[in-house]
């Protein structure tokens, strides 16, 4: 019988560890998938820093780094200018690459380095206990905006995909979502084209990815998935921000 749907070679045969309806899971596979679809496992190395996806290199079978909280696009960095036939891509969350690793991201893209970001937003810190991130909506509540996140004591949202598109080294930037089938689709278009284009030597590309995270919004999955289609999505719009044509 012939085999028409099966683990990525790029994955382990490790379980997920994480939470019933949260996304990295789905996210996971779909990077696996690319790299296995491109034929890049064997020359990949993934960089992971702190957060709910440290424990990647349980979970790729690729060549792993764990970084310090957010330097993963310094250590992409220096894997690639020192390796540059290797495949190189960080898996970062919305607390990590948004605050303390801002200066990073916003340096990586304006040098255009050759390399491939996996820029998971679930608008909340996840692993330390669901405090305010930088993405958190304006009146969403965390452990430490429990009346709701004000715009007059900590700011806005960070829209890291349009901040980026400021940016003439940035080559490629997308937001995509993973909560229905259609936009599993999409996001997977959308995490090749990025690896493609390294391949390619194309420069600095960024798949933005809203995922759900159920336990630290307090909600079962699939009001998770509601919030991310009614309401992470009206101020983090869909689509494409930045493509090579457009890159100077």
């Amino acid at each position: 019988m012939a085999v028409v749907f099966d683990r990525p070679k790029s994955l382990t045969d490790a379980k997920f560890h994480y939470c019933p309806g949260c996304h990295h899971g789905i996210i996971h596979r779909l990077v696996a998938e690319v790299l296995d679809e491109l034929g890049l496992q064997d020359r990949t190395v993934g960089i992971a820093p702190v957060g709910c996806a440290v424990f990647a290199y349980d979970y790729f079978d690729v060549d792993c780094i764990e970084a310090a909280h957010g330097r993963a696009p310094a250590v992409a960095t220096g894997v690639k200018r020192t390796r540059p036939d290797t495949i190189v891509f960080s898996y970062q969350g919305d607390g990590d690459l948004a605050s303390i690793g801002m200066a990073e991201i916003v340096h990586a893209a304006a040098r255009s380095e050759n390399i491939t970001v996996i820029f998971v937003n679930n608008a909340i810190y996840g692993m330390t206990g669901g405090q305010m991130a930088p993405t958190t909506l304006i009146g969403q509540k965390t452990t430490t905006s429990p009346l709701g996140r004000k715009s007059e004591l900590t700011g806005y949202p960070i829209k890291v995909c349009e901040l980026l598109a400021t940016l003439p080294g940035a080559t490629y930037l997308a937001r995509t979502s993973v909560h229905d089938p259609k936009n599993v689709r999409q996001t997977k278009e959308a995490i090749k084209k990025a690896f493609q284009l390294q391949v390619e030597g194309k420069g600095f590309s960024l798949v933005e990815v809203l995922s759900a995270c159920p336990t630290n919004w307090h909600m079962k999955p699939v009001q998770a998935l509601d919030f991310i289609k009614n309401d992470m999505m009206n101020y983090f719009p869909l689509g494409q921000f930045k493509s090579p044509e457009e890159a100077k």
